[in-house]
């Protein structure tokens, strides 16, 4: 499963999302629901722990230090922003229909030939890029830098985590656990569509509910299921106020916490000591996310969709070809292309 943090930037959607990913990494094996709710395969067998990956995609790269990690140690992290044509390159394999990495861009989708990429796995981008931060296997897409100032675009470095997410093939008990970059930003490419859930962090205040509006006036376009998920929510109050402005979106909620009160300060304990109350949301996050059914080919046109898209409006120019060629009718995206 994929799942995605978004939000009001400062709404704490970045500790949410390290909590989750540090929740998902001290689990183990859970019955995965079949049709009916029924327990009919395994989420891992021999009570293993879930395969993880956490991406950080936000333009402010903070998921790391919510890990765990130090300033020095977040600052030594390796970007994907910064190895994007390797990226591309292991990605394109030998597609006939890409006629080089420096064709691809950043919604190209798979075909056959492709690279298809697996949650926890031997690939030079994991092996170069995948560091175990706090616990929890980490990629980052690099912080907006000096030189980046008045000529470049943030997003072109999300790029890289859309293409990642276009040719990433999960199955039952692994996790994709993303932190997506604030507000209605997530807009700026298709990556909104790139995930099974999208827990929408909201303060109970109007800005922040706000932004939720904004955000599921453009994902409900696409069937993107928000579910609504408080933070920094003080009493009764508070929660009858998200109730009263997001109404039966609202699937949880988190109170005030010593414990990332602490973690905040450097000093973060074990994820079994989180308060009951926040552990108990983390758990019906957990649950579900679990509950999602996987719909691939829903996932894949909504991929050449937005590469169809982006192809008209600047990539063709950009790349001096024709790039809906680029898709492969004939390619079913899905955990069998993986395995053959």
């Amino acid at each position: 499963m994929k799942v995605s943090f978004v939000g009001k930037g400062g709404s704490g959607k970045t500790t949410l999302a390290a909590l989750f990913a540090r929740h998902l990494a001290a689990a183990t094996a859970r019955p995965a629901p079949g049709p009916a709710g029924s327990a009919s395969s395994v989420a891992s067998v021999g009570g293993e722990r879930p395969a993880l990956l956490a991406i950080d995609a936000d333009i402010n790269q903070h998921l790391a230090a919510a890990l765990g990690a130090t300033e020095h140690e977040a600052v030594l992290l390796p970007a994907l922003g910064d190895r994007l044509d390797m990226i591309k390159e292991y990605l394109r394999g030998d597609n006939p229909r890409i006629s080089s990495a420096a064709a691809m861009v950043k919604t190209t989708p798979p075909g056959r030939g492709s690279r298809l990429l697996s949650v926890t796995g031997t690939s030079p981008i994991h092996r170069e890029l995948v560091r175990e931060v706090g616990g929890v296997p980490l990629a980052v897409t690099g912080p907006f830098a000096t030189e980046d100032l008045g000529v470049a675009c943030y997003h072109s470095k999300v790029g890289a985590v859309e293409l990642l997410l276009n040719h990433l093939v999960d199955g039952p008990g692994e996790y994709v656990v993303v932190d997506m970059t604030a507000g209605a930003d997530s807009f700026a490419s298709g990556l909104f569509t790139r995930f099974d859930a999208t827990f929408l962090v909201c303060e109970p205040t109007l800005r922040s509910v706000g932004v939720y509006r904004q955000y599921v006036g453009y994902a409900r376009d696409y069937g993107v299921r928000v579910h609504v998920v408080g933070n920094k929510v003080d009493d009764a109050s508070d929660v009858a106020f998200l109730r009263e402005h997001v109404g039966p979106d609202l699937l949880t909620w988190f109170g005030r916490s010593r414990y990332v009160k602490a973690a905040e300060r450097g000093a973060p304990e074990p994820i079994s000591t989180l308060e009951p109350a926040n552990r108990a949301a983390l758990e019906l996050l957990h649950a579900t996310l679990d509950a999602q059914a996987k719909d691939w080919a829903t996932y894949h046109r909504h991929a050449v969709e937005f590469h169809l898209r982006n192809a008209s409006a600047w990539a063709n120019d950009r790349v001096g070809e024709d790039l809906a060629g680029q898709v492969d009718p004939d390619f079913v995206f899905g955990p069998q292309p993986l395995v053959r």
